[in-house]
């Protein structure tokens, strides 16, 4: 195994899909962008759906806001 791919396993299967936020994945790798590690760690269909999944039980909750993000 190469640096670079357990680089890339670790910012993968290790920290993203096990949710911990791209921003601290990136932060953890020392990229000064974080496009540089939205290029670098892929995004896996797993932790889209439980995202979602995440999202459609929050939405379910009675008396839940959800956080709008006003900058876009």
């Amino acid at each position: 195994m190469t640096f670079h791919i357990a680089r890339h396993t670790f910012a993968t299967t290790v920290t993203l899909t096990n949710g911990v936020p791209i921003e601290t994945v990136s932060s953890m790798l020392g990229h000064t962008s974080i496009r540089t590690t939205q290029i670098y760690a892929k995004v896996i269909q797993q932790k889209v759906s439980q995202d979602m999944k995440a999202l459609r039980l929050k939405m379910q909750q009675p008396n839940t806001e959800l956080k709008i993000n006003k900058a876009m």
